[in-house]
């Protein structure tokens, strides 16, 4: 083994020990710390104006580790992280991700080597291991988000309904959380709460914008912003919203059909060069060999891959046609 690839595993793999030891040394004076900050802040509360607008403590922690989280903190892209982990619905802290990451990189990476025993493809291991969780995440966050939108229509059906037979809005907002399910469930009972515990209507709203960015939530928070500050029949403003959303849905689904062999295409040619070098490594690896041991061969690997990466995009970008 490589003394160099073994001594970055052992300082990773150690870093990690560290990091977790560290973690659980800090979490009672981290949990001491946070309940003192909001026994102070209860303490002023008489002091503050009848005006003043008072805002939900939320966790906005990105690693349990104090030093950890001051240091991620000043990073927008680690912020950005935690964000599309509560999108895809992931009940983990940025710097625990980040962490899971590098174990993951680490951990396949060594493995790789041991299989290969060539430097070379565990390095590369390591890097495909590494983005291998944010792969996870990002998946989960787009199938979320397809659930959601899926399900968009119904619940503003059950808004209107619900106006229409009398209630009030905010009161409409809890009787979506018991009829409709996941993820829809769990976005409209957090905007439920955060109005209920005093935050205006207007920026609830605008909270459930950012945590589901879709066109259809932003239309659906324009329209019912524009209902309260003019006025208007919120149930027919609703009950046209779940038209138009369905109507893109048919021409989604339209679009999809026309696009399929674009798609199909796509995927034979991201899949047939891998899978025929593995079938000639199986059958005659004398063969295509040449292509991994020769210098001419590496520039051949790296400018194939260089121009299936271009292609994937090319033809990903011919095919995405926004509705």
């Amino acid at each position: 083994m490589s003394p160099i690839f073994l001594a970055i595993i052992v300082f990773v793999v150690v870093l990690v020990v560290a990091f977790a030891l560290g973690a659980l040394v800090n979490q009672r004076s981290a949990q001491a710390r946070l309940i003192k900050e909001r026994l102070a802040n209860e303490q002023k509360a008489p002091e503050r104006s009848p005006d003043e607008e008072l805002a939900l403590l939320r966790d906005e922690q990105l690693s349990d580790i104090p030093v950890l989280d001051s240091i991620l903190r000043r990073s927008a892209r680690v912020s950005e992280l935690q964000t599309m982990l509560a999108q895809g619905g992931l009940n983990l802290r940025a710097g625990n991700f980040l962490g899971l990451c590098g174990l993951s990189g680490v951990v396949i990476g060594f493995a790789a080597y041991v299989l290969s025993s060539r430097a070379e493809v565990g390095w590369v291991a390591v890097l495909v291991g590494s983005i291998l969780p944010y792969a996870y995440a990002s998946i989960r966050r787009n199938r979320r988000f397809e659930k959601f939108e899926e399900l968009f229509p119904e619940a503003i059906d059950t808004l209107a309904r619900a106006v229409r037979a009398g209630h009030a809005f905010t009161t409409a907002l809890e009787m979506i959380t018991g009829e409709i399910s996941e993820p829809i469930a769990g976005e409209f009972r957090q905007l439920y709460e955060e109005q209920k515990f005093g935050m205006p209507v207007r920026d609830a709203l605008m909270n459930l914008t950012e945590r589901i960015p879709l066109v259809d939530v932003k239309f659906f928070v324009t329209a019912v912003m524009l209902q309260r500050e003019t006025g208007g029949n919120l149930a027919e403003i609703l009950d046209n919203l779940s038209y138009v959303i369905r109507e893109r849905f048919k021409i989604q689904r339209q679009v999809r059909v026309y696009t399929a062999q674009g798609r199909l295409t796509m995927a034979l040619l991201m899949g047939m060069p891998p899978i025929i070098v593995a079938v000639m490594l199986v059958l005659n690896p004398g063969f295509i060999r040449p292509l991994f041991a020769d210098p001419i061969g590496h520039a051949l690997v790296v400018g194939g891959i260089t121009l299936q990466t271009v292609g994937y995009f090319v033809i990903r970008k011919i095919i995405r046609i926004q509705v």
